[in-house]
């Protein structure tokens, strides 16, 4: 029942929020949404306290019958490379309330309540051991971030929000004929354990592998299908931001760990060398991207490019550095990512401008604040004894034991994430106050430090203690490499 709660109560909660309906009622309306999301994160703790550590099976297991006609269950459960997701979703969703707590003062219902089911839905994918629920919830989660970007972004957000639906939809369609292929060659089951243990030609794993990717690359995104990225970070409020990078990317990159490497090892295998080239060019190439750019969010979003191919690159170097190292990755880039869009955001509340060159000087002015930036800018280009150091040398360390050129590509990739972290930083933060809008800054109140205090505790946690996280899901990915290990061809 606990997955189902994670699921389904947020969902409901927003449901609740939809029906409500006037911004008469707002006040009431931020405090049911803060209760509804700190009600969903509460009930995902029993899954970190209750997690067996010893096992790589599926734990909290819930099975029914569906669509009996067709063999489709309501089926969930977690191991060890989904679990730690469950929970970081339902925790970034409560930040995201806090931070929108007096910025958004139309239609904050319908904002708080989309943000509540898209929180439910994301889990769902997380959750799902059945293909076609996995589908329909991974499908579904388009639905409120289109409304998001397009409802309350910028003044390109219809072109954006446009552009994130067609390309991540576009991908999806051939995974569908994918999970339909699987259906029919596993004797009408779309349960994906099972499909894990199919025996497939090489070409029938190939076609599968591409299929999938086409779905997973785009919405890691990996070089070169990223470009609808910076445009849907540009224009979407800053919730859907945090939201966009903290969560949604990683439903691509956890897609490739359950469908991907399981269900086609061979063709994973033969077809590592591509996606190591392309997460190579990902770190590489959008790190220098992320140097020229002026605008704050455009440089973060191409930073979130760079740092999930570092994700990718561990998980198809096959050994157990580099695929835990991208999962490590993986939420330390969702505290870390969601961290520094929440900064922007607070300084957009304030001056009306991302653009880097309208700032200088902030220090000056909101000493509190920048304490929290320069934190989260330092886990951004990989400081030691912050979240975003652990995850990117553990993919490293994997690369070298791989190939050392591989590995020292992915270590000099580091030097453009301090070179675009800390450029940012100089000229937005320190030097004397730039203008009268630098001037008149008043520092943040009690509600952002909090919001920003938790997720610095996190990013530091997570850096100097990061054992509780790799405990977890050591079991199943040692038991994922050695399913990978032995060939599926008939």
């Amino acid at each position: 029942m606990l997955l189902s709660l994670a699921i389904w109560l947020p969902i409901a909660w927003g449901g609740i929020l939809l029906a409500l309906g006037r911004d008469e009622q707002a006040k009431a309306v931020r405090w049911l949404a803060l209760i509804g999301a700190i009600a969903g994160f509460l009930v995902t703790l029993p899954l970190i306290a209750g997690f067996d550590t010893s096992t790589a099976a599926m734990q909290f297991v819930e099975k029914a019958s569906w669509i009996e006609r067709f063999n489709i269950h309501y089926h969930l459960g977690v191991d060890g490379i989904s679990m730690w997701f469950v929970p970081l979703t339902a925790f970034i969703t409560i930040i995201v309330v806090i931070s929108a707590w007096e910025v958004i003062e139309t239609r904050v219902n319908q904002y708080m309540g989309a943000f509540l089911i898209l929180s439910g839905m994301m889990v769902g994918v997380f959750s799902a051991l059945d293909g076609m629920l996995f589908y329909v919830f991974f499908e579904a989660t388009l639905i409120p971030m289109y409304i998001i970007i397009g409802v309350w972004g910028g003044p390109r957000r219809v072109y954006a929000a446009f552009k994130f639906f067609l390309y991540t939809l576009a991908g999806s369609l051939l995974t569908l004929v994918a999970l339909l292929y699987l259906y029919f060659q596993s004797g009408g089951s779309f349960d994906i354990q099972t499909w894990h243990k199919l025996p497939l030609p090489l070409n029938a794993q190939a076609l599968l592998f591409f299929a999938f990717f086409a779905a997973f690359a785009v919405k890691v995104p990996m070089w070169p299908v990223h470009t609808w990225l910076p445009d849907a970070h540009v224009e979407a409020p800053t919730g859907g931001s945090v939201v966009l990078a903290a969560i949604m990317l990683k439903l691509g990159a956890y897609g490739f760990l359950r469908f991907s490497l399981p269900i086609a090892p061979d063709a994973a295998r033969e077809y590592a060398g591509f996606i190591i080239a392309l997460s190579l060019i990902a770190v590489l190439y959008i790190g220098v991207v992320a140097l020229v750019q002026r605008d704050m969010k455009k440089l973060v979003a191409y930073s979130s490019v760079a740092h999930m191919g570092f994700v990718t690159l561990g998980f198809f170097m096959f050994n157990e550095l580099g695929v835990a190292g991208g999962l490590v990755q993986m939420i330390a880039h969702g505290f870390v990512s969601g961290a520094m869009f929440l900064c922007i955001g607070v300084l957009y509340d304030r001056v009306h401008s991302r653009e880097i060159a309208d700032y200088g000087g902030v220090v000056n002015t909101m000493p509190k604040f920048t304490m929290f930036a320069v934190l989260f800018a330092m886990a951004n280009c990989g400081l030691p004894a912050t979240a975003g150091f652990v995850g990117e040398w553990m993919v490293i360390l994997g690369a070298v034991k791989f190939n050392f050129w591989i590995g020292f590509l992915a270590a000099t990739s580091l030097i453009f994430g301090a070179a675009y972290s800390l450029w940012m930083v100089k000229r937005v933060y320190f030097g004397a106050i730039a203008n009268d809008h630098v001037r008149e800054l008043k520092d943040i109140n009690g509600r952002e430090y909090l919001m920003l205090a938790v997720l610095a505790v996190a990013v530091l946690w997570m850096g100097l203690h990061p054992k509780p996280f790799t405990d977890v899901m050591h079991q199943s990915v040692t038991e994922l490499l050695k399913h990978v290990a032995v060939s599926k061809i008939q």
